[in-house]
């Protein structure tokens, strides 16, 4: 109807002819289409080559770091339990240095005992080290715990019996006490053990 108005006469050849243009315009247009598509994925394709090459590259760094971290982190961790286990060992080499020199002490004793007979002279001197190696603990962080007369104090002490209180006003307290309990730098380290009033 079209070709009417423009007076253009209709046959079979340019009708068919007609069709081939078009059709050879569309493939044309489709191989155009094609290039240009190919194009752009080749495009795409080489950007997103970059772009997995790129986040391959930041995956191995930060994997390298973290391989390079978790070496060091276990080489700490070897070298700190290396450390704790030799200051074990060593941690009382202070206190068994000091306590030569009461055990120097007790040796004077023994053989100055030996030459003598004054009886008073050998309790003093067992006095005098009692003292010194009572003083040395304390120097150590070694306290005796307070019990007779204290109030029942299970954080403290540990009661082996109760007795009749010889007094109403030690009922409930400590009336004796059978061995004597022991704090270091405040940590208890072995419970008084008492006699309770009742």
């Amino acid at each position: 109807m079209v070709e009417k108005e423009k007076n253009i006469p209709v046959n079979e050849t340019t009708a068919q002819e007609f069709n081939e243009v078009v059709i050879e315009e569309i493939v044309e247009e489709n191989r155009k289409a094609e290039k240009k598509s190919t194009k752009t994925s080749k495009s795409k394709s080489s950007k997103e080559k970059n772009r997995i090459q790129e986040i391959q590259n930041k995956y191995d760094a930060l994997n390298d770091k973290y391989l390079r971290l978790y070496s060091e982190f276990d080489n700490y961790r070897k070298r700190t339990l290396k450390e704790k286990l030799e200051l074990t060992k060593t941690a009382s080499e202070a206190l068994m240095v000091d306590l030569l020199t009461i055990i120097d002490d007790f040796e004077r004793a023994i053989k100055s005992s030996r030459d003598t007979d004054n009886l008073e002279a050998i309790r003093d001197g067992e006095i005098l080290i009692y003292n010194k190696f009572k003083k040395l603990l304390e120097q150590k962080g070694l306290k005796p715990i307070e019990a007779i007369g204290e109030v029942f104090d299970t954080d403290l002490h540990e009661a082996i019996t109760k007795f009749p209180a010889p007094s109403k006003d030690l009922k409930g307290k400590i009336i004796d006490e059978t061995e004597k309990g022991y704090t270091l730098n405040g940590k208890v380290i072995r419970y008084s053990k008492v006699v309770i009033g009742e």
